[in-house]
């Protein structure tokens, strides 16, 4: 079983997965004042941010605006430790409880393990930029020979299921708050494609950003079927249309390879692909060679 948040920074095979998809389709929330004057923000892990954030602002807590362009759950944005304008979720987060499911996976047949509900602290989660002790598993990667190396998946995955997400949330002006939120959705606007796309490809390496690699490997525009690697912004690929996910692949490998090339940054997935590949296995830059 794979249970997904809003899917929005996963590309699916073009032949589907095997097994139960699941939706993670929580979304309430509850506030608890403090003595400090600050409020932790519990949240069910299926809630948008932009969601929450529209509750908020008109409240008068600030913290979480930053993230109104953030398409995704606030569970999944735990994962990456998503976060936009120089900050991030790690920087509100206080703790979350999750399913771990990890001795589903181990049990021997006939055998059953009992899923467990444990919390993990800020201190426990290993948060850094779009990482978490949640990717501490490598995701899908690129070689340097352009070959995609998929993760290989247990029964239940992620076997560990974010379902709560406590936040902790300040007071602030709400008209100072509602203009800052309109000032980063309009920021959004400008970065990112209208088209329909994924999030963004590749994380920023040190210093540069992923853009402005593939902007500069000349792959602006570059079109593969009905994808299209967006000139507005290079890090994100556009579905024309009919876009195949292979069509998309083929140009996630070409601005990898492309910039490796020319820069020496092998840049790193931010996206994961799931479903079945394996039709795809082969020794051609962009196959889908092994599963780690």
């Amino acid at each position: 079983m794979l249970v997904v948040g809003a899917g929005t920074n996963i590309l699916y095979a073009d032949a589907g997965v095997r097994g139960i998809v699941a939706r993670v389709n929580l979304h309430d929330y509850s506030m608890e004042t403090q003595a400090d004057g600050t409020a932790i923000v519990t949240a069910e892990a299926g809630i948008r941010w932009s969601e929450l954030i529209q509750r908020l602002v008109p409240l008068g807590w600030g913290g979480l605006e930053f993230g109104i362009g953030i398409p995704g759950t606030l569970g999944a944005g735990v994962v990456s430790n998503a976060g936009a304008h120089n900050q991030d979720l790690g920087q509100a987060l206080i703790w979350i409880d999750v399913l771990d499911a990890r001795g589903c996976n181990v049990a021997e047949e006939g055998e059953y393990a009992q899923p467990l509900v444990r919390r993990y602290y800020h201190e426990d989660l290993a948060l850094g930029y779009r990482h978490s002790r949640f990717r501490e598993q490598p995701i899908t990667q690129i070689d340097q020979d352009g070959q995609v190396i998929l993760t290989s998946h247990g029964l239940i995955t992620p076997a560990e299921l974010i379902m709560t997400v406590a936040l902790r949330v300040h007071r602030q002006d709400p008209a100072e708050l509602s203009a800052l939120r309109d000032q980063h959705v309009e920021y959004r606007k400008q970065i990112e494609p209208s088209y329909r796309h994924l999030g963004s490809i590749f994380k920023n390496p040190p210093g540069t950003t992923a853009h402005d690699l593939i902007k500069k490997a000349g792959l602006a525009g570059k079109t593969q079927g009905k994808a299209q690697i967006s000139e507005q912004n290079a890090n994100y690929i556009l579905n024309l249309g009919g876009a195949s996910a292979q069509d998309i692949v083929d140009l996630i490998v070409e601005a990898h390879q492309r910039v490796l090339a020319q820069s020496g940054v092998a840049l790193v997935l931010n996206i994961e692909l799931l479903g079945e590949w394996d039709s795809l296995i082969g020794t051609a830059p962009g196959a889908i060679v092994a599963r780690q």
